[in-house]
């Protein structure tokens, strides 16, 4: 695996994972070194619909989506470490496992979200990661979580 760096825009992103709007949960990636890390963004605005009822006096970004955002992440980084994306029409990682959950504090509409991935193994088709969420440099959730590779064809 190549030590490479790069960046990648919501266009580059949407060609990798399969998610649309309003379920998209990453923004842009800032540094990816396939087989090792990525750091992505998330920017929370409060024109994301579930703030409606989530919380309607005071707006908060439901921690199961932060841990959904972290989860494309490692789709993201997945993708990058094997060179080929979900737009080949069969290729797909789906989340298959979440341990050690933890939420500090709660994000909501302003914040911008930092989504640190790590890459612990791969082993056959199955990847396991861990990951922290940021907000001004101070973590508020993390995870470990693992991904499998799967062929929707078969």
């Amino acid at each position: 695996m190549a030590e490479t760096i790069e960046t990648m825009d919501v266009q580059k992103i949407m060609e990798l994972l399969p998610h649309r709007f309003p379920f998209l949960l990453v923004d842009k990636v800032t540094q990816v070194i396939p087989g090792k890390e990525l750091t992505a963004v998330k920017n929370i605005t409060i024109n994301e619909p579930f703030f409606q009822g989530h919380f309607p006096i005071k707006p908060v970004f439901p921690g199961v989506l932060i841990i959904e955002a972290l989860a494309q992440a490692t789709g993201l980084l997945s993708f990058a470490t094997q060179n080929i994306s979900a737009s080949d029409g069969h290729s797909l990682f789906y989340l298959v496992g979440i341990d050690n959950a933890r939420f500090k504090q709660p994000a909501g509409p302003g914040d911008q979200l930092i989504l640190k991935i790590d890459l612990i193994k791969a082993k056959r088709s199955v990847w396991k990661f861990t990951g922290v969420a940021e907000v001004d440099g101070k973590a508020i959730a993390s995870a470990d979580l693992m991904c499998a590779l799967t062929d929707v064809n078969n």
